[in-house]
């Protein structure tokens, strides 16, 4: 009995020493990230109207904040699907409607926009989901048969409701919505549950929609973050645990950033040595925080999965690999500070990653594209 206590007590020694020893293979890691514009690249404009469907008036549609934006590259040119907010509702983070803006950039820095919005809620099978509320977060990627895949969150305010949405598009400017990603019936309708990101794989300088073992992944949640597959791109089921309920793959961590909770960020790349998920990491506000980051403030992490096995989890990094420091980025509608991935593509040669800052404005950073 000494021997097996004396041998599995080894055993853990042995874990607890390889694990970290793990997560400081640094090499796997898309960056060291660069901010490649010390300004904002994409701000509200009050003059901007909009003749909305749904209430049949004109609003300021993209007035107070632009922010959260997905990217695809497209044509030669970088497209930038950004959340506007109008200057409806009540003055606080959910209070007004959101939409979806187009910008185009032929350097990923200077933008030109579309003066209304491309994506909207409407008097469509999505209202009674999307309205009032909004089009929120969107998350962007190829399918192989060249059509576009939208992943964005559905609120509905007055149901105090949420779910991701799915939508399809030729052009990034019409769109189809199909609804829930998990369906409106069956044990996950009325789940709430945002943030998505498909797994890709960089073709050219095309992040693509990969298949592994025949299927579409989508990492996906706020809070703990889950696996969801699917033959399509449309419909998807979650991979559940011995339970029934959606495994977990990355929970919090007491004195790390994410420490409040990790969320989905951008859609996850699938490189040499595995898939590559950046998340956005929620600091906590009490004494199980990160130090050197503000309390409550979101920053970027980085976690690694198998490409053989997308359900498991290699490294995560230990500290951001990137955060607010700027104050633009800390000083809008979301004080604490954000630097909110949800866009990555492949440009000139680097990684360029889009963020919303502080609920109120989008930024990029690039990152070298390394040995991979």
């Amino acid at each position: 009995m000494r021997k097996t206590i004396f041998f599995l007590s080894l055993l853990i020694a042995v874990a607890d020493i390889c694990v970290p020893a793990l997560q400081s293979q640094q090499s796997w890691v898309l960056g060291p990230w660069v901010r490649a514009s010390q300004s904002p690249v994409i701000t509200p404009r009050p003059e901007s109207t909009f003749d909305d469907p749904v209430s049949g008036k004109s609003v300021h549609w993209e007035a107070l904040h632009t922010f959260n934006p997905a990217a695809i590259v497209k044509d030669g040119k970088i497209v930038v699907l950004y959340r506007a907010e109008d200057d409806s509702g009540k003055m606080s983070i959910g209070g007004h409607t959101s939409r979806l803006g187009m910008a185009v950039s032929a350097d990923g820095i200077h933008f030109l926009r579309q003066p209304e919005p491309v994506f909207y809620p409407s008097t469509d099978s999505q209202m009674g989901r999307e309205s009032p509320g909004g089009v929120e977060d969107p998350r962007l990627v190829e399918g192989p048969d060249g059509r576009y895949i939208l992943t964005y969150t559905q609120w509905s305010r007055n149901k105090n409701f949420f779910t991701v949405g799915v939508a399809t598009s030729t052009d990034l400017q019409h769109w189809t919505k199909y609804g829930p990603i998990f369906g409106t019936t069956g044990k996950y309708a009325h789940l709430k549950y945002k943030s998505a990101g498909i797994v890709t794989r960089l073709e050219g300088n095309r992040l693509v929609a990969a298949k592994i073992h025949g299927k579409y992944w989508m990492y996906w949640g706020e809070g703990e973050i889950h696996l969801a597959t699917s033959s399509d791109l449309i419909h998807w089921r979650p991979l559940e645990d011995d339970a029934g309920s959606p495994r977990v793959l990355l929970r919090r961590r007491p004195g790390k950033s994410d420490s409040g909770f990790p969320e989905t960020g951008p859609p996850a790349v699938l490189t040499s040595r595995g898939i590559v998920l950046l998340y956005n990491a929620k600091n906590s506000e009490n004494h199980t925080r990160d130090p050197a980051v503000g309390a409550a403030a979101y920053s970027v992490q980085e976690a690694l999965f198998s490409s053989k096995d997308p359900n498991r989890l290699i490294a995560r990094t230990l500290s951001p690999v990137f955060q607010p420091t700027l104050a633009w980025e800390k000083s809008g509608q979301y004080a604490a500070g954000t630097t909110f991935a949800e866009g990555i593509v492949f440009f000139h040669r680097e990684w360029w990653l889009y963020y919303g800052a502080a609920d109120s404005f989008v930024g990029v950073a690039v990152a070298p594209k390394g040995k991979d």
